[in-house]
């Protein structure tokens, strides 16, 4: 699909299909001047959730993990501007359509320049800052906010 935006909206309502299935209330800003999507309530509280989609990447276009832009990124007067969304937003939420699946990860535990998901684990010893697809999945990311207490998961995330 080359029409970036119509990926964009897609990504954005499968997220906020998954997290309402997930069983979290979801909030979507009234004007489009926000840095982030939309909010998810967790244990009383607003995580602000910025929806990216993740496309198939790897060495050598192995296509062995997803990738996504933890920045904004776009053109003005000819430059390149690109903006992290550190303090503006509490969560990326990436829908990577190859896999039909939402990945969530806190903005703060993430590279600002872009991000990578293992689709398996690699072939060497090395797992140093390896992050599998699979431990972060919506499914995961609600099991361990279920398994916490809302005060450990909004730490986590950088609320409280």
């Amino acid at each position: 699909m080359a029409d970036t935006n119509a990926l964009g909206a897609i990504s954005e309502a499968m997220v906020l299909a998954e997290f309402l299935k997930a069983g979290f209330p979801v909030l979507i800003p009234f004007s489009g001047n926000s840095r982030y999507d939309l909010a998810v309530e967790a244990g009383g509280r607003l995580l602000r959730v910025q929806v990216k989609t993740a496309s198939r990447c790897g060495w050598k276009g192995s296509g062995a993990c997803l990738c996504f832009h933890a920045r904004s990124i776009r053109y003005q007067a000819g430059r390149r501007i690109e903006k992290s969304y550190r303090g503006q937003a509490d969560l990326f939420a990436a829908y990577a359509p190859h896999t039909r699946r939402v990945y969530v990860l806190e903005v703060d535990e993430v590279p600002e320049t872009d991000v990578r998901l293992r689709l398996a684990p690699g072939g060497h010893n090395n797992q140093h800052e390896v992050r599998l697809a699979e431990d972060h999945t919506l499914e995961a990311w609600a099991a361990r906010y279920s398994a916490s207490s809302p005060s450990e998961v909004l730490s986590a995330a950088g609320r409280l």
